[in-house]
């Protein structure tokens, strides 16, 4: 077929109104009240031809700026491989959903499968599902397992947890009538001395982040022990980009592992399509949300995928499900396994060191010029806070005029700087050189 899609034609719109009964399409809306109907064409311009197309997009592309970004606080402006785009742009990659029938979705449950058995592997996880809508609702749901599992109320969350990720949360939580209470922190770290108040037997899980919203690796030594003691169940938020050279929930002793993966090579975008995960011990599989696909052998003993485990409410009673996840981000997983692919293991490494080693080098520089200072002396991984001396919102602007995206400005002129494997050492000298420059 060359198109895709036609439109209706004059017939067959008066065949379809005659069979409901109505004389006009505008006979349709005669429910809604006159004043609210616009009476009036709408400006809208005419069909263009393809070329034409392309102009005005290319023209409305160009006024936006083009900025080397120095942000991350939880959306990272990573190396995305080419191939990733040309794959994932295939129809038949481009418009599959749901694999109900496993004999026509091969390849759709195969590359699903894949993207399970890497997560698997970067977080030392028993199993994971099919992915989730984002690190933040994935993070919600983790919670809903741990309130369903321990039939306890009670979360508490670490406040160096991304403020997105907390508010998400807490939304989840105010419709299920879960408590939420926060667990302070010091200098960027969560504080033991407070956990050991605040944990009750009534708390079903306490979720941490690592690396944390400030960039600070966290240590859970301790704090993993007195979980457990109170048999409760540890969750831990991760970006996984980090987990190629970091210890892993599961070393930490985590119980559920969950967060967002747009740094498996997922482009910025404006914010979205982004792509969550979730893992957790064979213990609590079947509370998982969404689907599970599975590996087995058909009839013949040639090797098949399925979809193995679908704790959904569609496919069971709604009063019994944990969560009524209705779909998932299958593309953006497909988009993080060719990554992943691309890269192996020695490459993930690669990415992460440099990831690293870009952010040490970008803190040694700007506290050279003289216009920062330190805020805390504890690990971090790709993004740390300094105390600017000066007016940190207009040092921001400064810094657009110049196209870079500065760092996110928090409390009292400190600022969230981040730098990721695609900074080269020479954008960060220019920034450095930049910011140094500026007098505000």
């Amino acid at each position: 077929m060359m198109f895709k899609y036609f439109p209706h034609t004059p017939n067959d719109i008066k065949e379809m109104l005659a069979r409901i009964g109505v004389n006009s399409i505008d006979d349709l809306f005669g429910d809604i009240d006159p004043s609210l109907l616009i009476d009036e064409e709408l400006n809208i311009p005419n069909s263009h031809t393809e070329d034409e197309l392309k102009k005005e997009v290319i023209k409305l592309g160009e006024k936006n700026s083009k900025l080397i970004s120095f942000l991350g606080a939880g959306s990272y402006d990573v190396f995305t491989p080419s191939v990733c785009k040309a794959l994932t742009s295939r129809q038949e990659f481009l418009t599959s959903y749901t694999p109900y029938q496993p004999e026509v979705s091969q390849g759709t449950l195969q590359y699903i499968f894949e993207f399970q058995s890497m997560i698997c592997e970067l977080t030392g996880m028993d199993v994971t599902n099919a992915s989730m809508y984002d690190g933040a609702t994935a993070t919600a749901e983790a919670m809903f397992m741990a309130v369903n599992q321990t039939k306890r109320n009670t979360i508490i969350l670490s406040d160096t947890i991304n403020p997105n990720v907390i508010e998400v949360v807490k939304t989840y939580a105010r419709y299920r009538d879960i408590n939420i209470v926060m667990l302070e922190s010091k200098d960027y770290i969560p504080q033991l001395s407070d956990l050991k108040v605040k944990l009750n037997n009534d708390v079903a899980a306490v979720i941490f982040s690592n690396p944390n919203f400030y960039g600070v690796i966290e240590n859970y030594h301790e704090i993993s022990t007195l979980i457990k003691e109170n048999n409760s169940l540890f969750i831990l938020n991760s970006d996984p980009s980090t987990l190629a050279v970091l210890k892993t929930p599961r070393e930490w002793g985590a119980d559920i592992a969950c967060g967002e993966a747009q740094s498996l090579g997922i482009p910025l975008s404006f914010g979205g399509p982004y792509l969550g995960y979730l893992a957790t011990t064979f213990k609590l599989m079947r509370k998982l949300p969404g689907r599970i696909c599975g590996m087995t052998n058909d009839v013949d003993g040639k090797r098949g995928f399925v979809l193995t485990l679908q704790a959904r409410e569609q496919h069971i009673r709604r009063e019994k499900a944990n969560s009524n996840i209705c779909s998932n981000q299958s593309l953006m997983a497909l988009h993080a396994t060719i990554y992943m692919s691309l890269l192996g293991k020695e490459g993930l490494k690669e990415a992460a060191l440099r990831a690293y080693n870009n952010a040490h080098y970008l803190e040694e520089k700007l506290l050279e010029t003289n216009k920062f200072s330190k805020v805390t002396n504890n690990p971090f991984f790709k993004e740390f806070v300094l105390k600017y001396h000066g007016d940190a919102n207009a040092l921001h602007e400064f810094l657009l005029k110049h196209k870079y995206l500065g760092g996110l400005i928090l409390d009292n002129n400190k600022i969230l700087f981040c730098a990721t494997e695609k900074r080269t050492k020479t954008e960060i000298d220019d920034f450095a050189k930049l910011v140094g420059e500026a007098h505000v």
